[in-house]
């Protein structure tokens, strides 16, 4: 394995999980990053020597398949903006480039809660929307429970109807 694949797998990974709540499973021998529960990158080193990297580009998959090294992802992920990148000992793997991908992957999927932390978003607390102005005629008043009083001596009725108590 070149060590230059295994420097930029290295980096990849890293940075994959540098993002808030991510992780990594291996559910089909490949290595996927997920944030909650969701992958947003596939990536690997192959025994042909090879190194993969797949991400969801939702808004610039269509330039990402421009470059000699890119195609759509298989098994219909093409058609959602998936695009895989693969590269060879020889190749020049371009790091900025799949580091702007990564993390457009990662905003694609992940919630926008996360999303913003990456921009600190989250660090202060959202202002609250000032209450609603009620008017006198859209507050309604809630009307006391009406009391039957039962004249009859009826033996049928139960401790609390006798009293005059429904409610």
């Amino acid at each position: 394995m070149s060590k230059k694949l295994q420097r930029a797998y290295d980096q990849i990974r890293q940075a994959a999980l540098a993002y808030p709540e991510t992780y990594e499973e291996s559910p089909w021998g490949h290595v996927v990053c997920k944030v909650r529960n969701k992958m947003f990158v596939i990536y690997g080193l192959g025994d042909d020597k090879r190194l993969g990297v797949t991400v969801k580009l939702p808004h610039s998959s269509s330039a990402a398949l421009e470059l000699p090294f890119t195609t759509p992802t298989g098994y219909g992920l093409g058609k959602s903006g998936w695009v895989s990148a693969s590269f060879e000992g020889k190749d020049g793997v371009p790091m900025a480039i799949l580091m702007a991908w990564l993390d457009e992957s990662y905003r694609a999927i992940a919630p926008k809660k996360l999303s913003k932390l990456l921009d600190g978003g989250a660090s202060e607390p959202a202002p609250k929307k000032p209450a609603a102005k009620t008017s006198a005629a859209k507050t309604k008043t809630r009307k006391a429970p009406t009391r039957v009083i039962v004249v009859s001596g009826d033996g049928h009725r139960g401790p609390r109807q006798r009293a005059g108590l429904l409610g």
